[in-house]
């Protein structure tokens, strides 16, 4: 219980005395802000599974910059805008739905990664695991200055495109009638999509970037209506998530970007508790005043 008998303690000398610790929050926020925006679109849009598939697809791409020696960012980008232009191609060019196409590319992207990673080229270049699971408390001045990049790049896009997003998420048809060019603009969102994770990847892993490119966002969804507010309180559960995971990874020395992805799944059961909650209030205050209405409607007439 210190975190209550000594605050202080718990929640602030870890980032006052450790500079690790200042550089995984920073690193933190960076990836909230950026998931934050592009994941409210994702989830409004009912783009969880690409999301997910993309998160995985990236592997490919790092584990050959990982053999080759090269930039690992540079080749996680290439690998999502491979996979993100692999799925339009299946779709314009064969009867399959969307969702068949992400599956068999998720797969094959995923077995490829552990099929080089698993050959004698990259055996000896080391451990995998953390772009799996990221490293979040490992991040360097080098790794801030290119998330700041990606979160600025991210929500210039996104702000720019902002009514397009919004137009066809509801209404593609409405979209196409006011010329927002919605095909332009789902092709945009994925490669903001590709930049988000690929940006987010050395701070919470690839696997677990997913959690926080969907929890918080779908977390908001429930709690409030408006896009604009949603990604406000998206990003403020994403940032509590940061804050309590990087602790709780600290004070317990567990793995810390598993940590904060867990943290930010329970952030997102604790909003569907109290949206739960606060229905059925609702529910049980309106009963009363229904069979008040029901008990007058059906009064003696005259």
């Amino acid at each position: 219980m210190e975190w209550i008998t000594d605050p202080a303690a718990w929640w602030l000398d870890p980032f006052v005395s450790n500079g690790f610790m200042r550089n995984a929050l920073w690193a933190g926020l960076l990836v909230v802000a950026t998931t934050s925006v592009v994941g409210t679109w994702v989830v409004l849009r009912g783009m969880s599974f690409f999301g997910e598939a993309l998160a995985h697809g990236v592997l490919p791409g790092i584990a050959i910059a990982f053999v080759l020696g090269q930039s690992t960012t540079a080749g996680a980008l290439l690998a999502a805008l491979a996979m993100v232009g692999g799925i339009n191609l299946i779709r314009a060019r064969s009867p399959l739905g969307e969702d068949t196409s992400i599956g068999v590319l998720f797969v094959g992207f995923l077995a490829l990664a552990v099929v080089i990673m698993s050959s004698r080229a990259g055996a000896w270049v080391g451990d995998l695991n953390r772009f799996l699971f990221g490293s979040i408390t490992g991040v360097d001045d080098a790794d801030l200055r290119r998330q700041g990049v990606a979160a600025v790049f991210t929500l210039a896009i996104a702000a720019l495109f902002h009514r397009a997003f919004l137009v066809m998420t509801f209404d593609e048809v409405q979209a196409r009638l006011l010329g927002l060019r919605p095909r332009l603009a789902h092709a945009v969102l994925l490669v903001l999509l590709a930049v988000s994770i690929v940006a987010s990847f050395e701070a919470v892993g690839s696997l677990l970037v997913f959690a926080v490119l969907v929890a918080p966002p779908a977390a908001a969804s429930l709690l409030v209506r408006r896009v604009p507010v949603i990604m406000a309180a998206a990003a403020a559960i994403g940032a509590a998530s940061v804050v309590i995971g990087l602790l709780v990874s600290y004070h317990n020395d567990t793995a810390a970007g598993a940590t904060v992805a867990l943290a930010a799944v329970a952030m997102f059961a604790a909003a569907l508790t109290l949206r739960t909650l606060l229905t059925a209030r609702s529910r049980s205050v309106g009963s009363p005043r229904r069979e008040l209405v029901a008990g007058a409607s059906s009064g003696p007439a005259g």
